[in-house]
């Protein structure tokens, strides 16, 4: 329920706080006074109008599921509308946009001005058939729980089977693109780090003929070995360090001519072309791990291809069992909504009479299978469909809807915005139309403009808009005599006249 609302300067407003404690809201007043001004404002807060408002701003004290946009919950949660060069919404401070506003606003925001259909889209009718079922019956969840179950397992299988049906059209060409491939690595036959330690040989290589001559020069020095340990000898100093050291140096050249050697037996011509192989595989798979890995991939799908045969005859068996599981469930669901088909017919003809609307008609026909059964639902009204009737028509099958569903399911929190919703109609039209909408304030706050006496004096909270040197104001008519005085004018016009005191009392005492 909205707690609180707040408007600051939009057109004729300045600025205005309300405070709601009730469901049934109605706000009367003489023409171009702002009512309409006011529940554009209100759709505005919510992405559903536009306007110019510098701030619009509502406390609304029921859990949203937030959490589902990124947004923290809070008691109450605060939506917010504020407009300098550009509008931005917020919820409980934290910025949404205008798009997620919308969406979130829909989860408990109904407007009837709107020339919506989504209480009559399919998947909309079936949940509300559903529900019916399942207030009386409560073993009906398990039988929906089973089909959606094996609805969803049947989909799944569906769709490996056909994949396996395209796969089998080019099998051949598939199974010769993994054989191709498997060969093309396997003939290569790499081994990790094999590429690395080939660079470091052939690195070697092109410094072979360098070593050699720098060694070469280099052993001379072994020439003085033996000068320079008489010299050593003379100065009467010990020779063991340069002994050690010649030693060293003598097997450091040693093992370099081995290792030159060893070099020298390499065939260079079959070495580059080892690398040149490697770096292909390389530059196609990223690396030689890249390739080995996608080796063994094929090597599994060549497989699988060789096995294809045997995995579509056990995934065929699957979804004809699936199938006839999913067949057999669907007809007891749609057995079931045909009899709650007749109980929400019967309720929102019902309501419609009120109305003064009549002849609607709901038809349950078999669809191809979808995620809710085989059951598509019609809904006409004098043999037009839903999406064809007039706006006023449209407006109160939808309050018969709502109200209908009501019984049904609770929609506690919920918020119903009517502009002018008995606008045009005849005293008994009006006084059909509170009757209703009375009922439906046990789930939903209503917010309403009203121009006939008989829905205003039904309000649980009535307040009168005017205009006092051209600025918009509200006013809560908090007692009988205030009230009395508004249906008054209402009825008779700005002239008040005994009778209309008479017919104004006489209302708020029924």
């Amino acid at each position: 329920m909205i707690e609180r609302f707040y408007l600051k300067e939009h057109l004729s407003f300045q600025e205005i706080d309300l405070e709601f404690e009730k469901n049934l809201i109605i706000f009367t007043g003489p023409s171009g006074a702002g009512k309409s001004i006011l529940m554009e404002a209100l759709l505005t807060l919510f992405g559903l109008k536009e306007c110019d408002a510098k701030v619009i701003e509502a406390s609304f004290n029921r859990k949203i599921n937030l959490d589902a946009w990124g947004i923290e919950e809070d008691e109450p949660n605060i939506f917010k509308y504020a407009k300098e060069k550009s509008a931005r919404y917020f919820i409980n401070n934290q910025q949404v946009s205008k798009k997620n506003m919308k969406h979130i606003g829909a989860e408990f925001i109904n407007y009837l001005t709107l020339r919506e259909f989504k209480e009559f889209e399919n998947e909309a009718l079936l949940t509300l058939l559903d529900a019916i079922i399942t207030k009386s019956d409560k073993k009906y969840t398990s039988l929906l729980e089973k089909f959606y179950t094996n609805y969803d397992a049947l989909q799944t299988n569906t769709k490996a089977l056909n994949q396996i049906e395209e796969e089998e059209k080019k099998i051949t060409d598939l199974k010769e693109f993994a054989t191709f491939e498997i060969a093309k690595i396997e003939e290569i036959d790499p081994k990790v780090d094999e590429y690395e330690a080939l660079m470091v040989q052939k690195k070697e290589l092109s410094k072979k003929e360098k070593i050699e001559i720098a060694i070469q020069n280099a052993s001379t020095i072994f020439e003085y070995e033996t000068k320079v340990i008489d010299a050593l000898s003379l100065l009467e100093i010990e020779s063991s360090f340069f002994d050690e050291s010649f030693n060293e140096l003598r097997v450091t050249f040693e093992n370099a001519v081995e290792r030159l050697n060893e070099l020298g037996d390499l065939d260079i011509d079959t070495m580059l072309d080892r690398l040149e192989k490697l770096s292909s595989l390389k530059n196609k798979y990223g690396s030689i791990e890249g390739a080995l890995d996608y080796l063994t991939q094929k090597k599994i799908e060549l497989s699988r291809y060789e096995n294809i045969a045997f995995e579509k005859d056990e995934l065929q068996k699957k979804v004809s069992l699936l199938s006839k599981e999913v067949d057999t469930l669907a007809k007891r669901v749609s057995k079931q909504r045909a009899s709650a088909l007749q109980i929400l017919s019967n309720r929102v003809e019902y309501y419609l009479n009120l109305l003064y609307l009549e002849n609607i008609t709901f038809s349950q026909e078999k669809s191809t299978l979808h995620p809710m059964g085989y059951d598509q639902i019609t809904v006409t009204l004098r043999d037009t469909t839903i999406n064809k009737v007039s706006s006023g028509e449209l407006n109160r099958i939808r309050l018969a809807q709502l109200a209908a569903a009501s019984e049904f399911i609770q929609s506690s929190g919920g918020v119903l915005i009517l502009d002018e919703i008995d606008a045009n109609l005849s005293g008994k039209e009006s006084e059909s139309i509170a009757k209703v909408l009375q009922l439906l304030a046990q789930s939903y706050q209503i917010f309403a403009i009203s121009h006939q006496p008989q829905l205003s004096s039904k309000a649980e909270q009535h307040f009168l808009v005017h205009k006092e040197a051209g600025i918009s104001q509200i006013t809560p008519l908090l007692n009988n005599e205030a009230r009395i005085g508004e249906l008054s004018r209402m009825i008779s016009g700005d002239e008040i006249t005994p009778e209309a005191i008479q017919f104004a009392k006489s209302l708020l005492e029924e």
